[in-house]
């Protein structure tokens, strides 16, 4: 049995969720925001870490995969992201994680089967493979994707199949149902 963390890097607003893997099947454990508001920029970033740093230590995670960063027209929302980032990794590797990253089009394909998909798109599978009684904010959604997203890296990796009660349409872009 293995666990994966995965984060949704953000200044204000973090997203992570746990998954479990045992035998190719994905259970989630938890999901949710660290909630870091508008004040100081290094304390946010301290609050990240330490955010962090605490879900690893209690839920135990093997890996943590992380969404790249990806350009955004304003510069400095983009150098700011990048560092809320660097405080996830630093919780991560500080605590021996290994550290996995992906672009938001490979989790989105991931997940959905379509790179491009809207952010509802994505809670929507997570709520479906998850099997929530809730719809997850998007920041929790895209972490947990994040995770599901690693987690079929390891599957396809090692040319195995995809979860039992999971399958590939034949439609372009496939797309994951349960």
């Amino acid at each position: 049995m293995s666990r994966i963390l995965g984060v949704d890097p953000g200044s204000r607003k973090t997203g992570f969720g746990i998954i479990e893997m045992q035998d190719k099947q994905i259970r989630h454990v938890i999901n949710g925001r660290l909630m870091v508001g508008d004040g100081d920029f290094a304390d946010r970033l301290k609050q990240i870490f330490e955010g962090l740093t605490d879900l690893i230590q209690r839920y135990q995670p093997q890996v943590m995969a992380i969404e790249k960063v990806f350009l955004h027209k304003n510069a400095d929302s983009a150098l700011k992201l990048g560092q809320a980032r660097g405080a996830a990794i630093c919780a991560a590797v500080s605590q021996q994680l290994q550290v996995a990253e992906y672009t938001a089009t490979q989790i989105k394909k991931a997940v959905v089967g379509n790179g491009h998909a809207h952010k509802s798109q994505v809670q929507y599978m997570m709520a479906i493979m998850m099997q929530l009684s809730d719809t997850p904010a998007e920041d929790a959604a895209d972490a947990l994707a994040c995770a599901v997203a690693h987690a079929h890296h390891g599957w396809l990796g090692t040319n195995s199949k995809l979860p039992a009660g999971m399958r590939t349409s034949r439609r372009r872009g496939g797309r994951y149902s349960r």
